[in-house]
Protein backbone atom coordinates (compact mmCIF):
# COMPACT_ATOMS: atom_id res chain seq x y z
CA UNK A 1 0.00 0.00 0.00
CA UNK A 2 1.25 3.49 -0.88
CA UNK A 3 0.88 5.91 2.01
CA UNK A 4 -0.14 9.52 1.47
CA UNK A 5 2.55 10.67 3.91
CA UNK A 6 5.54 9.04 5.62
CA UNK A 7 6.87 11.06 8.56
CA UNK A 8 10.50 10.37 9.46
CA UNK A 9 11.18 11.08 13.13
CA UNK A 10 8.75 10.96 16.03
CA UNK A 11 9.78 14.15 17.80
CA UNK A 12 7.41 17.01 18.63
CA UNK A 13 7.25 18.13 14.99
CA UNK A 14 6.84 14.66 13.53
CA UNK A 15 4.13 13.68 16.02
CA UNK A 16 2.30 16.99 15.50
CA UNK A 17 2.10 16.88 11.71
CA UNK A 18 1.37 13.13 11.72
CA UNK A 19 -1.57 13.60 14.09
CA UNK A 20 -2.91 16.59 12.11
CA UNK A 21 -2.77 14.74 8.79
CA UNK A 22 -4.36 11.64 10.29
CA UNK A 23 -7.17 13.80 11.70
CA UNK A 24 -7.84 14.95 8.12
CA UNK A 25 -8.23 11.35 6.96
CA UNK A 26 -4.87 10.95 5.23
CA UNK A 27 -3.06 7.61 5.18
CA UNK A 28 -0.06 8.37 7.37
CA UNK A 29 2.81 6.32 8.78
CA UNK A 30 5.02 7.73 11.54
CA UNK A 31 8.52 6.21 11.73
CA UNK A 32 10.71 6.51 14.82
CA UNK A 33 14.13 4.94 15.30
CA UNK A 34 13.85 4.79 19.08
CA UNK A 35 11.67 2.61 21.25
CA UNK A 36 9.54 5.58 22.33
CA UNK A 37 8.24 8.75 20.70
CA UNK A 38 9.52 12.23 21.42
CA UNK A 39 13.01 12.49 19.96
CA UNK A 40 14.76 15.23 21.93
CA UNK A 41 11.54 15.38 23.98
CA UNK A 42 11.32 11.64 24.62
CA UNK A 43 11.17 9.85 27.95
CA UNK A 44 13.50 6.86 28.30
CA UNK A 45 14.39 4.24 30.90
CA UNK A 46 17.89 3.60 32.21
CA UNK A 47 18.66 0.97 34.86
CA UNK A 48 15.14 0.95 36.19
CA UNK A 49 14.46 4.70 36.26
CA UNK A 50 12.73 7.01 33.77
CA UNK A 51 14.10 10.34 32.51
CA UNK A 52 13.14 13.11 30.14
CA UNK A 53 15.78 13.13 27.40
CA UNK A 54 15.99 16.89 26.99
CA UNK A 55 12.95 19.08 26.45
CA UNK A 56 11.02 19.35 29.70
CA UNK A 57 8.91 22.52 29.50
CA UNK A 58 5.49 22.58 27.88
CA UNK A 59 4.08 26.02 27.14
CA UNK A 60 1.36 27.15 24.76
CA UNK A 61 -1.32 24.90 26.28
CA UNK A 62 -3.91 27.50 27.28
CA UNK A 63 -7.07 28.94 25.77
CA UNK A 64 -6.00 30.55 22.50
CA UNK A 65 -2.57 28.87 22.69
CA UNK A 66 -1.30 27.06 19.63
CA UNK A 67 -0.39 23.87 21.49
CA UNK A 68 -3.90 23.58 22.95
CA UNK A 69 -5.25 24.22 19.45
CA UNK A 70 -3.21 21.23 18.24
CA UNK A 71 -4.58 18.84 20.85
CA UNK A 72 -8.12 20.14 20.38
CA UNK A 73 -7.85 19.64 16.61
CA UNK A 74 -6.63 16.08 17.06
CA UNK A 75 -9.21 15.39 19.77
CA UNK A 76 -6.99 14.24 22.64
CA UNK A 77 -6.07 15.73 26.03
CA UNK A 78 -2.61 15.45 27.61
CA UNK A 79 -2.19 14.90 31.34
CA UNK A 80 -0.60 18.08 32.66
CA UNK A 81 0.01 19.93 35.92
CA UNK A 82 0.17 23.72 35.67
CA UNK A 83 3.31 25.17 37.26
CA UNK A 84 2.73 28.19 39.51
CA UNK A 85 6.41 29.10 39.22
CA UNK A 86 7.65 28.60 35.65
CA UNK A 87 11.33 28.84 36.66
CA UNK A 88 13.16 29.45 39.93
CA UNK A 89 16.32 31.35 38.99
CA UNK A 90 19.23 30.81 41.38
CA UNK A 91 22.19 33.17 41.07
CA UNK A 92 24.62 33.30 43.95
CA UNK A 93 22.50 33.93 47.05
CA UNK A 94 19.55 35.16 45.00
CA UNK A 95 16.40 33.15 44.21
CA UNK A 96 14.09 34.97 41.81
CA UNK A 97 10.80 33.25 40.98
CA UNK A 98 9.31 33.60 37.48
CA UNK A 99 5.65 33.66 38.41
CA UNK A 100 3.02 33.72 35.68
CA UNK A 101 1.43 36.67 37.48
CA UNK A 102 3.27 39.82 36.37
CA UNK A 103 2.98 41.72 39.67
CA UNK A 104 4.25 38.77 41.74
CA UNK A 105 7.21 38.35 39.40
CA UNK A 106 8.12 42.05 39.52
CA UNK A 107 8.01 41.93 43.33
CA UNK A 108 10.33 38.91 43.32
CA UNK A 109 12.64 40.61 40.82
CA UNK A 110 12.89 43.85 42.82
CA UNK A 111 13.75 41.91 45.96
CA UNK A 112 17.00 40.71 44.39
CA UNK A 113 17.78 42.99 41.42
CA UNK A 114 16.25 46.34 42.50
CA UNK A 115 15.86 48.95 39.76
CA UNK A 116 13.28 51.74 39.28
CA UNK A 117 12.73 50.77 35.61
CA UNK A 118 11.78 47.12 36.22
CA UNK A 119 8.04 47.64 36.31
CA UNK A 120 7.97 49.68 33.09
CA UNK A 121 10.30 47.25 31.29
CA UNK A 122 8.51 44.04 32.22
CA UNK A 123 5.09 45.54 31.56
CA UNK A 124 6.37 46.33 28.06
CA UNK A 125 7.51 42.69 27.70
CA UNK A 126 4.09 41.54 28.86
CA UNK A 127 2.25 43.90 26.49
CA UNK A 128 4.29 42.84 23.45
CA UNK A 129 3.46 39.21 24.19
CA UNK A 130 -0.24 39.89 24.65
CA UNK A 131 -0.40 41.88 21.40
CA UNK A 132 1.51 39.22 19.47
CA UNK A 133 -0.65 36.29 20.63
CA UNK A 134 -3.84 38.26 19.94
CA UNK A 135 -3.03 38.46 16.20
CA UNK A 136 -4.89 35.88 14.12
CA UNK A 137 -2.14 33.59 12.67
CA UNK A 138 -3.19 33.83 9.02
CA UNK A 139 0.40 34.21 7.81
CA UNK A 140 2.11 31.41 5.89
CA UNK A 141 5.78 30.84 5.17
CA UNK A 142 6.75 28.94 2.01
CA UNK A 143 10.06 28.22 0.33
CA UNK A 144 8.80 26.18 -2.62
CA UNK A 145 9.94 28.80 -5.14
CA UNK A 146 11.08 32.43 -5.09
CA UNK A 147 7.67 33.83 -6.19
CA UNK A 148 5.91 31.67 -3.61
CA UNK A 149 8.36 32.76 -0.93
CA UNK A 150 7.90 36.46 -1.69
CA UNK A 151 4.12 36.08 -1.72
CA UNK A 152 4.19 34.27 1.63
CA UNK A 153 6.39 36.93 3.22
CA UNK A 154 3.74 39.54 2.38
CA UNK A 155 1.29 37.65 4.59
CA UNK A 156 3.45 38.62 7.59
CA UNK A 157 2.83 42.35 7.09
CA UNK A 158 0.00 42.55 9.69
CA UNK A 159 2.36 40.85 12.15
CA UNK A 160 5.42 42.94 11.34
CA UNK A 161 3.77 46.36 11.22
CA UNK A 162 2.94 46.81 14.95
CA UNK A 163 6.32 45.47 16.06
CA UNK A 164 8.61 46.91 13.39
CA UNK A 165 10.61 49.25 15.72
CA UNK A 166 11.43 46.27 17.94
CA UNK A 167 12.30 44.02 15.01
CA UNK A 168 14.99 46.36 13.70
CA UNK A 169 16.53 47.14 17.11
CA UNK A 170 19.19 45.00 18.75
CA UNK A 171 18.03 43.75 22.15
CA UNK A 172 21.23 44.69 23.97
CA UNK A 173 21.15 48.27 22.69
CA UNK A 174 17.42 48.63 23.41
CA UNK A 175 17.81 47.41 27.00
CA UNK A 176 20.84 49.64 27.58
CA UNK A 177 18.88 52.70 26.42
CA UNK A 178 15.80 51.68 28.40
CA UNK A 179 17.48 50.98 31.73
CA UNK A 180 20.57 53.10 31.60
CA UNK A 181 23.16 51.42 33.79
CA UNK A 182 22.45 47.89 35.04
CA UNK A 183 24.67 45.36 36.76
CA UNK A 184 26.59 42.58 35.06
CA UNK A 185 24.65 40.18 37.28
CA UNK A 186 21.32 41.36 35.84
CA UNK A 187 22.66 41.04 32.29
CA UNK A 188 23.54 37.42 33.09
CA UNK A 189 20.01 36.98 34.48
CA UNK A 190 18.46 38.21 31.19
CA UNK A 191 20.84 36.33 28.90
CA UNK A 192 20.41 33.05 30.75
CA UNK A 193 16.65 33.17 30.22
CA UNK A 194 16.99 34.15 26.56
CA UNK A 195 19.15 31.09 25.95
CA UNK A 196 16.28 28.84 27.06
CA UNK A 197 13.96 30.00 24.26
CA UNK A 198 15.97 31.92 21.65
CA UNK A 199 19.21 29.89 21.92
CA UNK A 200 21.09 33.21 21.85
CA UNK A 201 21.85 36.21 24.08
CA UNK A 202 20.78 39.87 23.99
CA UNK A 203 23.81 40.79 21.89
CA UNK A 204 22.60 38.62 18.98
CA UNK A 205 18.80 38.98 18.86
CA UNK A 206 16.41 41.82 18.09
CA UNK A 207 14.28 43.20 20.88
CA UNK A 208 11.05 41.68 19.55
CA UNK A 209 12.57 38.19 19.78
CA UNK A 210 13.93 39.01 23.23
CA UNK A 211 10.52 40.23 24.40
CA UNK A 212 8.74 37.04 23.32
CA UNK A 213 11.47 34.85 24.80
CA UNK A 214 11.59 36.70 28.12
CA UNK A 215 7.80 36.83 28.35
CA UNK A 216 6.87 33.21 27.68
CA UNK A 217 6.48 32.56 31.41
CA UNK A 218 3.57 35.03 31.57
CA UNK A 219 1.50 32.37 29.82
CA UNK A 220 0.75 29.09 31.63
CA UNK A 221 3.55 26.52 31.65
CA UNK A 222 2.87 22.89 32.39
CA UNK A 223 4.52 19.80 33.77
CA UNK A 224 3.71 16.62 31.76
CA UNK A 225 2.64 13.65 33.88
CA UNK A 226 4.59 10.55 32.87
CA UNK A 227 7.26 12.61 31.18
CA UNK A 228 7.40 14.61 27.96
CA UNK A 229 7.31 11.42 25.91
CA UNK A 230 3.83 10.70 27.30
CA UNK A 231 2.61 13.92 25.66
CA UNK A 232 3.81 12.70 22.26
CA UNK A 233 2.24 9.28 22.87
CA UNK A 234 -1.09 10.96 23.69
CA UNK A 235 -0.86 13.22 20.65
CA UNK A 236 -0.54 10.24 18.29
CA UNK A 237 -2.84 7.87 20.21
CA UNK A 238 -5.57 7.92 17.54
CA UNK A 239 -3.20 7.07 14.71
CA UNK A 240 -3.34 3.61 13.15
CA UNK A 241 0.27 3.31 11.95
CA UNK A 242 2.95 4.43 14.38
CA UNK A 243 6.15 2.39 14.15
CA UNK A 244 8.82 2.65 16.83
CA UNK A 245 12.16 0.83 16.57
CA UNK A 246 11.83 1.52 12.85
CA UNK A 247 15.06 3.05 11.61
CA UNK A 248 15.04 4.67 8.18
CA UNK A 249 18.29 3.90 6.36
CA UNK A 250 17.72 5.41 2.90
CA UNK A 251 15.09 7.35 0.94
CA UNK A 252 14.87 7.54 -2.85
CA UNK A 253 12.29 8.84 -5.30
CA UNK A 254 11.07 6.95 -8.36
CA UNK A 255 8.25 8.14 -10.64
CA UNK A 256 6.82 10.46 -8.00
CA UNK A 257 6.83 7.84 -5.22
CA UNK A 258 9.24 7.85 -2.28
CA UNK A 259 10.79 4.51 -1.34
CA UNK A 260 11.86 4.42 2.32
CA UNK A 261 14.21 1.60 3.26
CA UNK A 262 13.70 0.83 6.93
CA UNK A 263 14.60 -1.81 9.51
CA UNK A 264 11.00 -3.03 9.10
CA UNK A 265 11.03 -3.24 5.30
CA UNK A 266 10.38 -0.83 2.42
CA UNK A 267 7.62 1.76 2.80
CA UNK A 268 6.13 3.61 -0.15
CA UNK A 269 4.69 7.11 0.13
CA UNK A 270 3.65 9.97 -2.15
CA UNK A 271 5.05 12.52 0.29
CA UNK A 272 7.78 12.49 2.91
CA UNK A 273 7.92 14.82 5.89
CA UNK A 274 11.28 14.90 7.66
CA UNK A 275 11.03 15.52 11.39
CA UNK A 276 14.81 15.58 11.54
CA UNK A 277 17.42 18.32 11.68
CA UNK A 278 18.06 20.06 8.36
CA UNK A 279 21.77 19.79 9.08
CA UNK A 280 21.78 16.02 9.32
CA UNK A 281 19.01 14.98 6.90
CA UNK A 282 21.09 14.70 3.72
CA UNK A 283 22.40 11.33 4.92
CA UNK A 284 19.15 9.62 3.89
CA UNK A 285 19.16 10.84 0.28
CA UNK A 286 21.36 10.35 -2.78
CA UNK A 287 19.40 12.51 -5.23
CA UNK A 288 21.49 15.54 -6.23
CA UNK A 289 18.62 18.04 -6.11
CA UNK A 290 17.85 17.07 -2.52
CA UNK A 291 21.53 17.16 -1.56
CA UNK A 292 21.80 20.69 -3.00
CA UNK A 293 18.74 21.76 -1.02
CA UNK A 294 20.30 20.71 2.29
CA UNK A 295 23.69 22.20 1.37
CA UNK A 296 21.96 25.57 0.98
CA UNK A 297 21.35 25.68 4.72
CA UNK A 298 24.57 24.10 5.96
CA UNK A 299 26.01 27.49 6.92
CA UNK A 300 23.10 28.00 9.34
CA UNK A 301 24.39 25.14 11.47
CA UNK A 302 25.92 26.70 14.57
CA UNK A 303 26.73 23.23 15.98
CA UNK A 304 25.13 24.31 19.26
CA UNK A 305 24.19 21.31 21.34
CA UNK A 306 23.77 20.20 24.94
CA UNK A 307 25.54 18.35 27.70
CA UNK A 308 22.91 16.72 29.92
CA UNK A 309 23.07 15.25 33.40
CA UNK A 310 20.41 12.75 34.50
CA UNK A 311 19.88 11.93 38.17
CA UNK A 312 17.49 10.06 40.44
CA UNK A 313 17.61 10.84 44.16
CA UNK A 314 15.63 10.00 47.28
CA UNK A 315 13.70 12.92 48.71
CA UNK A 316 10.50 13.81 50.50
CA UNK A 317 11.22 17.51 49.95
CA UNK A 318 9.33 20.05 47.87
CA UNK A 319 10.87 21.42 44.70
CA UNK A 320 9.80 23.62 41.81
CA UNK A 321 9.48 21.88 38.45
CA UNK A 322 12.22 23.99 36.85
CA UNK A 323 15.33 25.80 38.01
CA UNK A 324 17.97 27.85 36.26
CA UNK A 325 21.34 27.98 37.96
CA UNK A 326 23.58 30.87 36.92
CA UNK A 327 27.34 30.84 37.55
CA UNK A 328 29.77 33.78 37.42
CA UNK A 329 31.49 32.60 34.24
CA UNK A 330 31.15 30.17 31.34
CA UNK A 331 31.99 26.62 32.39
CA UNK A 332 34.77 24.67 30.63
CA UNK A 333 33.62 22.60 27.60
CA UNK A 334 30.35 24.55 27.46
CA UNK A 335 29.02 27.73 25.83
CA UNK A 336 27.11 28.91 28.88
CA UNK A 337 27.22 29.92 32.50
CA UNK A 338 23.66 28.73 33.14
CA UNK A 339 22.26 25.27 33.78
CA UNK A 340 18.56 24.46 33.23
CA UNK A 341 17.33 21.87 35.74
CA UNK A 342 13.98 20.05 35.60
CA UNK A 343 12.63 17.81 38.35
CA UNK A 344 9.78 15.33 38.42
CA UNK A 345 6.65 16.09 40.42
CA UNK A 346 6.41 14.02 43.64
CA UNK A 347 2.91 12.89 42.60
CA UNK A 348 4.17 11.57 39.25
CA UNK A 349 4.95 7.96 40.12
CA UNK A 350 4.75 7.12 36.42
CA UNK A 351 8.08 8.94 36.05
CA UNK A 352 9.77 8.20 39.38
CA UNK A 353 9.06 5.83 42.30
CA UNK A 354 7.36 7.12 45.44
CA UNK A 355 9.86 9.05 47.55
CA UNK A 356 12.19 9.62 44.58
CA UNK A 357 12.76 12.54 42.20
CA UNK A 358 14.24 12.31 38.71
CA UNK A 359 16.19 15.22 37.29
CA UNK A 360 17.29 16.37 33.84
CA UNK A 361 19.84 19.20 33.71
CA UNK A 362 21.19 20.65 30.46
CA UNK A 363 23.80 23.20 29.51
CA UNK A 364 24.74 24.54 26.07
CA UNK A 365 27.87 23.22 24.42
CA UNK A 366 29.39 23.02 20.94
CA UNK A 367 29.09 19.58 19.36
CA UNK A 368 32.54 19.97 17.79
CA UNK A 369 34.11 20.15 21.26
CA UNK A 370 33.11 16.51 21.76
CA UNK A 371 33.05 14.86 18.33
CA UNK A 372 36.73 15.41 17.62
CA UNK A 373 38.09 14.04 20.90
CA UNK A 374 40.01 10.80 21.20
CA UNK A 375 38.16 8.08 23.18
CA UNK A 376 40.41 8.66 26.19
CA UNK A 377 39.95 12.45 26.19
CA UNK A 378 36.23 12.11 25.51
CA UNK A 379 35.57 9.93 28.55
CA UNK A 380 37.88 12.03 30.73
CA UNK A 381 36.14 15.32 29.87
CA UNK A 382 32.68 13.78 30.08
CA UNK A 383 33.41 12.48 33.59
CA UNK A 384 34.87 15.82 34.72
CA UNK A 385 31.96 17.94 33.48
CA UNK A 386 29.44 15.44 34.86
CA UNK A 387 31.10 15.72 38.28
CA UNK A 388 31.19 19.54 38.20
CA UNK A 389 27.54 19.86 37.23
CA UNK A 390 26.35 17.24 39.70
CA UNK A 391 28.23 18.94 42.53
CA UNK A 392 26.74 22.32 41.51
CA UNK A 393 23.22 20.91 41.48
CA UNK A 394 23.62 19.19 44.85
CA UNK A 395 25.12 22.27 46.50
CA UNK A 396 22.48 24.64 45.11
CA UNK A 397 19.44 22.44 45.78
CA UNK A 398 20.83 21.13 49.10
CA UNK A 399 20.89 17.50 47.99
CA UNK A 400 23.07 15.18 50.08
CA UNK A 401 25.28 13.05 47.88
CA UNK A 402 24.18 9.85 49.63
CA UNK A 403 20.59 10.51 48.45
CA UNK A 404 21.61 9.98 44.80
CA UNK A 405 20.69 6.52 43.57
CA UNK A 406 21.55 7.02 39.89
CA UNK A 407 23.51 9.59 37.91
CA UNK A 408 24.89 9.64 34.36
CA UNK A 409 25.47 12.10 31.52
CA UNK A 410 25.00 12.56 27.78
CA UNK A 411 27.08 14.54 25.29
CA UNK A 412 26.32 15.61 21.69
CA UNK A 413 27.94 12.33 20.67
CA UNK A 414 25.36 10.45 22.75
CA UNK A 415 22.49 12.27 21.06
CA UNK A 416 24.03 11.56 17.67
CA UNK A 417 24.05 7.84 18.44
CA UNK A 418 20.48 7.64 19.72
CA UNK A 419 18.70 10.45 17.84
CA UNK A 420 20.73 10.88 14.64
CA UNK A 421 21.44 14.51 15.50
CA UNK A 422 24.22 16.32 17.34
CA UNK A 423 22.95 19.87 16.80
CA UNK A 424 20.24 20.43 19.42
CA UNK A 425 17.85 23.28 20.09
CA UNK A 426 17.33 24.28 16.47
CA UNK A 427 18.19 27.55 14.80
CA UNK A 428 19.29 30.32 17.11
CA UNK A 429 16.85 33.23 16.71
CA UNK A 430 19.58 35.75 15.93
CA UNK A 431 19.41 38.85 13.74
CA UNK A 432 21.40 36.98 11.07
CA UNK A 433 18.79 34.20 11.12
CA UNK A 434 15.82 36.32 10.10
CA UNK A 435 12.82 34.58 8.55
CA UNK A 436 13.68 34.99 4.82
CA UNK A 437 16.96 33.15 5.37
CA UNK A 438 15.54 30.17 7.27
CA UNK A 439 14.13 26.89 5.94
CA UNK A 440 10.37 26.66 5.53
CA UNK A 441 8.21 23.59 6.03
CA UNK A 442 8.00 23.00 2.28
CA UNK A 443 10.89 22.61 -0.13
CA UNK A 444 11.46 23.04 -3.89
CA UNK A 445 11.42 19.21 -4.09
CA UNK A 446 8.00 17.83 -4.98
CA UNK A 447 6.54 15.90 -2.06
CA UNK A 448 9.35 16.70 0.43
CA UNK A 449 8.49 18.66 3.59
CA UNK A 450 10.10 19.44 6.94
CA UNK A 451 8.99 20.06 10.51
CA UNK A 452 10.96 20.48 13.71
CA UNK A 453 13.18 23.05 15.36
CA UNK A 454 15.42 23.75 12.34
CA UNK A 455 12.44 24.67 10.12
CA UNK A 456 9.91 27.48 10.55
CA UNK A 457 9.01 28.75 13.12
CA UNK A 458 11.19 28.32 16.21
CA UNK A 459 12.08 26.15 19.19
CA UNK A 460 9.97 24.66 21.93
CA UNK A 461 6.43 23.34 21.76
CA UNK A 462 4.80 26.57 20.49
CA UNK A 463 7.37 27.16 17.75
CA UNK A 464 7.48 23.58 16.49
CA UNK A 465 3.68 23.23 16.60
CA UNK A 466 3.34 26.53 14.71
CA UNK A 467 5.58 24.96 12.07
CA UNK A 468 3.38 21.86 11.92
CA UNK A 469 0.29 24.00 11.26
CA UNK A 470 2.26 25.94 8.65
CA UNK A 471 3.29 22.64 7.06
CA UNK A 472 -0.37 21.68 6.85
CA UNK A 473 -1.13 24.99 5.11
CA UNK A 474 1.56 24.61 2.45
CA UNK A 475 0.48 21.00 1.84
CA UNK A 476 -3.09 22.20 1.24
CA UNK A 477 -1.85 24.90 -1.12
CA UNK A 478 0.11 22.33 -3.12
CA UNK A 479 -2.81 19.87 -3.41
Amino acid sequence: MIKDFAIVGGGIGGCSIAALLHAEGKEVVLLEKGSTLGGCASTFHHKGYAYNAGATTLSGYHEGGIVKRLFDTVGVTPQLIQSDVAIAILQGEKTCLRYQNLDRFIASLNAFYPHPKHEEFWRLIHTIGERFYAIDPTYTYSNRSLPKKLASLLTFFPLIRPFFPYLVTNARRFIERFYGEITAEYWDFLDAQLLIVAQATTQKVNFFTAALALGYTFKPTHYPIGGMGAVCETLTSKMRDVRTRCEVTAIKREKGIYHLSTSQGIIYARNVIMGTSHYESAQWFEEEAIQRYYQRYAKRNNHQSAFVVYMTFRSEGTFHHHYQLIADAILPLTLSQSLFVSLSDPSDTALSPQGHITLTASIHTDARMWLGLSPTSYHKHKKELHHVLQAWICATLSLPSDAIVASFAATPKTFGRYLNRTQLGGNAMTQSNLLPFLPANDTPIEGLYHVGDTAYAAQGWPGVVMGAFNCLKVIHERD
